[in-house]
């Protein structure tokens, strides 16, 4: 594998934005390619075999444009597909994201937490074994459905309407919020106007360090010393996406 090849992050739409903005910090110097899969959002309502047909598909895409390692930025798909991913294609590393319930344990086990997350995530046997592992049994579980496709689509009064039928039940119960799903640290703000002040736990960061660890382990470093470049590719062919994704992107850098 060339060590001059791009790193390859797909989502199912422009949320994967916030792990990608967080690789970008560790490793600048790297050439990416990120892949809006936003025809197919939301994955979470999806079956294991539809969500590992469309993770193929953009696999195969990502390894024909010269990718050498693929982040799967998604943690619905990361529960679902990368299993068989890993299998099919063991000549390429697959980067998993998964929710960040391991960090509560860590950092704040005695705190009663939500973990927001997909329906499919929730429902994944990877996460069961995550949750079950490290449980405080203090944790409320929340299959966020259709709240991805919700921030996709940048609908605010849906947005405000939907966090506080979800969320209201759990306010003033809840110190910590896992977003298990990378569109959801868009809605911060949102979050905390409904639950108040809490503390968020998210996997982008060790996804990040993770990577750049492995890139390091099999020498595929990128040794170009200039800054690397950014191709955003939408699967519905959305110019807006685009913008919007670099919008984000350069706020967050």
């Amino acid at each position: 594998m060339n060590n001059n090849g791009k790193i390859g992050v797909f989502d199912s739409g422009i949320g994967g934005v916030t792990v990608l903005k967080e690789i970008v910090k560790i490793l600048p110097n790297e050439d990416y390619i990120y892949y809006s899969d936003s025809k197919n959002n939301p994955y979470g309502d999806k079956t294991d075999t539809e969500i590992i047909k469309i993770c193929d598909f953009i696999v195969k895409d990502l390894l024909d444009k010269e990718c050498k390692i693929i982040v799967i930025a998604c943690n619905t798909a990361s529960a679902r597909a990368v299993d068989y991913l890993r299998k099919k294609y063991k000549n390429i590393n697959f980067i998993a994201i998964e929710p960040a319930y391991k960090m509560v344990h860590d950092y704040s086990f005695e705190n009663p937490t939500l973990i927001m997350a997909t329906k499919g995530t929730i429902e994944s046997e990877k996460f069961n074994l995550l949750f079950h592992k490290y449980d405080n049994h203090k944790t409320y579980l929340l299959p966020c459905v259709g709240l991805a496709d919700i921030i996709e689509k940048e609908d605010e009064k849906a947005l405000e309407k939907y966090l506080e039928e979800y969320l209201e039940p759990y306010k003033g119960k809840v110190k910590d919020v896992v977003l298990g799903c990378t569109h959801y640290p868009l809605i911060k703000e949102q979050i905390q106007n409904v639950l108040g002040k809490v503390e968020f736990f998210e996997g982008s960061n060790r996804l990040a360090v993770h990577l750049k660890e492995v890139l390091e382990k099999e020498n595929l470093l990128n040794k170009q010393k200039e800054k690397g470049s950014i191709k955003f590719i939408d699967s519905s062919n959305s110019e807006l996406k685009e913008e919007r994704f670099f919008k984000i992107l350069n706020n967050y850098l």
